[in-house]
């Protein structure tokens, strides 16, 4: 059973299982050429909202150091991402933007009953997920929520001329147990899209 908070807004109604502090550990395991470069890491992921409707995401990771190394470096930190997840749906005259302009009238799919107007053909929501990376990468991926499992997939990708080669990706996330299980692929260096990542996280807040 998943608790709603109170107070959140309707359309986060569908992602709101992802809501709180995760952590846990995970597994890379990519294979380029004839090498399979793996390793294990932890993980620390934050789904949060302010009252509006999307929900605020980041991620952070840190590999594993040696057992007897000393407690200030046991670990090493690795990659962050930080970004926003939201129903997809089309914009309204309510809706704040572009920039800094207040949207006009009151705010649309504020009630369950018009949120469920936005399901899907598969009886799940569409959803929009933008991501950003201090490597100089930007993912929008878009996908779909059904109870309490999301499938991703890259619609753009955007690289800086300092980050490294990386054209596409899939992620699965899914609440199994109790517990958030993720699974990430990749096209990158020049490969393409196959195995990357994965995890599984316990609710810590």
């Amino acid at each position: 059973m998943i608790d709603i908070p109170s107070g959140l807004p309707a359309e986060l109604v569908p992602l709101s299982w992802l809501l709180g502090v995760w952590e846990g550990t995970g597994l890379v395991e990519y294979e380029i050429g004839d090498e399979v470069r793996r390793h294990e890491f932890g993980q620390r992921v934050s789904f949060s909202h302010d009252g509006l409707p999307f929900l605020n995401y980041s991620s952070f990771t840190w590999l594993f150091g040696d057992a007897g190394a000393e407690a200030d470096s046991a670990t090493v930190p690795l990659v962050t991402e930080t970004g926003y997840w939201r129903l997809s749906r089309p914009p309204t005259e309510a809706d704040p933007g572009p920039g800094m302009l207040p949207g006009v009238g009151p705010r649309p799919f504020s009630t369950a009953a018009s949120v469920e107007t936005l399901r899907n053909a598969s009886d799940g929501f569409d959803v929009e997920v933008s991501l950003v990376h201090p490597t100089g990468v930007t993912e929008l991926y878009l996908g779909r929520v059904k109870g309490p499992r999301i499938d991703l997939a890259t619609d753009a990708v955007m690289r800086t001329e300092s980050a490294k080669e990386y054209s596409a990706a899939t992620r699965l996330y899914g609440l199994v147990e109790g517990d958030l299980l993720w699974a990430w692929d990749i096209a990158a260096l020049g490969q393409e899209l196959r195995t990357h990542a994965s995890g599984r996280l316990r609710r810590r807040d």
